[in-house]
């Protein structure tokens, strides 16, 4: 790793504090910036994640992707934590934190809805971020793919019933706009310019293609790090305006990654995966699909409610987080076989 890799967490706190600044002192900018959506999906930071993604899915071997069922255990990892676990837990630790310990500080009803905002990230596994979350730890590309496609093709049958059934409501309306067109955004087109690259790179010389990536790979930390700015100028006024509800919502959600994450490397570890296949299940299971979470949460409760509130302080709490279990998932890579 270079310098710029080994330091990344230093320049994405560094990045938190531009964008909590750029955030207060110009919002008139980023209120703009976040207007240019389409269903609750941010084309701005579209393009970023895009950025971010492209140089993962130009790795991706589709020859390879079919050795993928002749070792399972890494995708049934995934999918036993994100659906039968993480879920739940979500859930049950919202409950402990505003239903009982919290409880004297925030009134029932905020409190319930701060439940259902975390409750609606924990439903929702990551669809865009963890390809970068696997290509820090080195993570096999084809085999990310198939783990977050397998993930999209639950979530789109899975993800009404077990909020409603979390939340206690049956008119859970899921923005079907939103979540097929950030999987398109997100997956499908940097898939295809990803395969198209690979291909057309293949074809002319065999060193091409790790030219190619060689001088793409500085952009997906700069794709990263213009996110992270972006991200908390989006909500500088909400966190400095209510600093003290940020910090109480912070708490779980943070446990609960560090949570998720530890039960799925425990996991992997026993089954003694590798860690280029161990290291992203696990990312998978830990972070969520904020935008899909954020829009559900806006259309159920609104805008100002505390579940949007709490899924934004997902959105916060996430990158921070993900970077400490990419650093510990790197430094414990001997814990794994090598292949």
């Amino acid at each position: 790793m270079g310098v710029f890799e080994r330091y990344l967490s230093v320049w994405v706190g560094l990045c938190i504090l531009a964008g909590m600044a750029l955030g207060n002192l110009a919002p008139g900018l980023f209120a703009a910036i976040a207007g240019l959506e389409v269903a609750h999906v941010n084309l701005v930071v579209a393009v970023l994640i895009w950025v971010m993604i492209y140089p993962m899915m130009v790795q991706v071997d589709f020859n390879a992707i079919k050795d993928v069922g002749k070792s399972p255990k890494g995708l049934v990892l995934t999918l036993v934590v994100n659906w039968l676990i993480k879920p739940f837990t979500m859930a049950a630790l919202g409950w402990l934190f505003f239903r009982v310990l919290f409880a004297g500080m925030v009134d029932p009803q905020t409190a319930g809805e701060y439940i259902a905002g975390m409750i609606l990230l924990g439903v929702a596994p990551c669809t865009a971020m963890v390809f970068v979350w696997s290509q820090l730890t080195k993570g096999d590309p084809n085999y990310t793919l198939v783990q977050v496609s397998v993930n999209d093709l639950i979530m789109i049958f899975a993800f009404a019933p077990i909020a409603a059934f979390l939340l206690g409501i049956s008119d859970v309306t899921v923005p079907w706009q939103t979540l097929l067109l950030s999987v398109l955004l997100y997956v499908v087109l940097p898939l295809v310019a990803g395969a198209l690259t690979r291909a057309r790179l293949q074809a002319r010389n065999s060193g091409a293609l790790d030219g190619l990536l060689a001088r793409l790979k500085p952009w997906s930390a700069i794709g990263l790090l213009a996110t992270v700015v972006l991200l908390f100028g989006f909500q500088a006024e909400t966190i400095l305006r209510n600093p003290g509800a940020i910090v109480l919502i912070a708490i779980p959600l943070i446990l609960q990654s560090y949570g998720i994450f530890a039960v799925a490397y425990v996991a992997a570890r026993r089954m003694a995966l590798p860690h280029r296949i161990a290291a992203p299940a696990c990312l998978i299971g830990t972070s969520n699909f904020f935008e899909l979470a954020v829009a559900v949460a806006i259309s159920l409760f609104g805008l100002h409610s505390g579940a949007a509130l709490a899924t934004v302080v997902g959105v916060l709490v996430e990158v921070p987080v993900m970077l400490s279990l990419v650093w510990f998932a790197n430094r414990t890579r001997h814990w794994f076989p090598a292949a």
